[in-house]
């Protein structure tokens, strides 16, 4: 018999797993130095500080009254850490270090808060399980808190990334992986069927923009087996990519021309060297790992080449689907995801070469599409058919259907496994480069 969510080893298991999450985000905060916590590594978001305090403060503003009917014992600092910044969303932010609570105050404020809930949340599990807002159950608010503080393990990653060296603490990485050349080559994907989205009669935790399930027709097209590499990306930049206006649409190439924007953000140049700043090292740049770059300049490559970038259910076709026309839980099939298939959940702080996961290829060959970093699609972040906001969080997808926005599917490095699933979505703007997302090109067959 299929467990449910409302199954009390289920549920006792969630508060296992946000106990983990949280040991996630506190390894993550012991990285940056104790003098450099004010910093702010991406000028499009907050000081490190407000995120110690943030992750916090959704737990506790998602629980606190509305499940537990607590009263708050810091008004004042459960709204300044409610909210962050929309990379990209209209204005740099301009407050200072002495505008925030000293670390002492936000670590009180953190310890209180995990007390209270660790108590509170334990209690309510022993027996029953209390009805959330419009009768969303317990085990939803908890997978909620609990992605939530993952995705937030990885956008610090990211931020952390573009933190100087000297001020953070160096830790263990994963095993290094050489892989063979990289021969980049076109898969050929027939026409067929993909299922985007999760079902409402489904067991499986999933995200308001998740739902609802829908079915729709991809005709055939041919995908880049690998992640676009390092290696391709400086071929580009040698031909003047970032110099040719013919490449980039109006609005990238304002972006590109205003910001000073002239190679990836994780590269350096040094001399007449490409560096590129790995977590706690710059390094010669590494040709074989994927690039992470901004959708802007995905998709100025992709014109270069004379392809595009996948849109959403091409991705999911070339990913999930199979020559017998059904759909795969994974690329590799129904095993869940660990070490033999991708770079993921936390195992490495870094990429790895394209071609490092052979196990990890689809039905069709195409390699890589989970980890090692999340892939720009073509489609903007939209709604599906049925879609309904969580009254509890009402604005986490609805607020960034406009247009601005681009999906991503895939995962990077550090991307927690739960988030693998086939229906997951991520989002960012065209213009932001500093979250760990590469791309592959795609050429579609002429209808005449």
């Amino acid at each position: 018999m299929l467990a449910t969510q409302s199954d009390p080893a289920v549920r006792h298991d969630l508060i296992e797993r946000l106990s983990d999450a949280r040991r996630r985000t506190d390894d993550l905060f012991a990285v940056v130095r104790h003098d450099s916590l004010y910093e702010r590594p991406i000028a499009e978001r907050h000081r490190i500080v407000f995120y110690i305090g943030h992750v916090e403060a959704f737990d506790w503003n998602l629980f606190r009254e509305r499940v537990l009917g607590l009263e708050s014992f810091h008004p004042e600092f459960d709204r300044l850490f409610a909210f962050g910044i929309d990379p990209v969303g209209g204005g740099l932010p301009t407050d200072r270090p002495s505008d925030w609570p000293s670390i002492a105050a936000v670590h009180e404020y953190v310890r209180k808060i995990r007390a209270v809930l660790d108590e509170k949340l334990g209690e309510a599990l022993t027996d029953s399980v209390p009805p959330g807002p419009n009768g969303f159950p317990l085990s939803t608010l908890l997978n909620v808190a609990i992605e939530h503080r993952l995705m937030h393990a990885e956008t610090l990653a990211y931020m952390l990334h573009q933190l100087p060296v000297a001020k953070k603490l160096p830790q263990p990485e994963g095993e290094s992986i050489v892989g063979a050349p990289v021969v980049q080559r076109s898969v050929m994907i027939p026409e067929g069927e993909v299922t985007l989205g999760i079902s409402r009669e489904s067991v499986t935790f999933g995200w308001d923009n998740e739902f609802e399930e829908n079915t729709t027709n991809v005709p055939a097209f041919s995908i880049d087996q690998y992640k676009v590499t390092n290696g391709q990306y400086l071929e580009f930049i040698a031909a003047g990519g970032y110099e040719e206006r013919g490449f980039w649409s109006v609005d990238d190439w304002a972006w590109k021309s205003e910001q000073g924007i002239s190679h990836p953000a994780f590269w350096n140049r040094e001399g007449d060297q490409w560096l590129y700043r790995t977590m706690f090292n710059d390094v010669p740049l590494p040709l074989d790992w994927p690039v992470y770059v901004s959708q802007a300049e995905a998709k100025a490559f992709a014109t270069w080449t004379g392809k595009s970038l996948p849109t959403e259910a091409e991705w999911q076709r070339a990913a999930y689907g199979t020559p017998e026309g059904d759909e795969r839980a994974f690329p590799w099939g129904a095993i869940q995801p660990n070490a033999a298939y991708g770079n993921f959940d936390f195992e490495r702080w870094d990429p790895v070469p394209v071609n490092g996961f052979s196990q990890g290829q689809s039905a069709f060959g195409v390699h890589g599409m989970l980890g090692n970093g999340w892939e720009w699609t073509s489609s903007e972040f939209a709604p599906f058919p049925g879609f309904e906001p969580y009254p509890f969080y009402p604005g986490y997808s609805a607020n960034f259907f406009d247009g601005k926005h681009f999906v991503i599917k895939g995962g990077s490095a550090r991307t927690a496994a739960c988030m693998l699933r086939r229906s997951f979505r991520n989002w960012f703007q065209a213009h932001y480069q500093y979250v760990y997302t590469g791309f592959r090109c795609v050429s579609r067959l002429s209808s005449t």
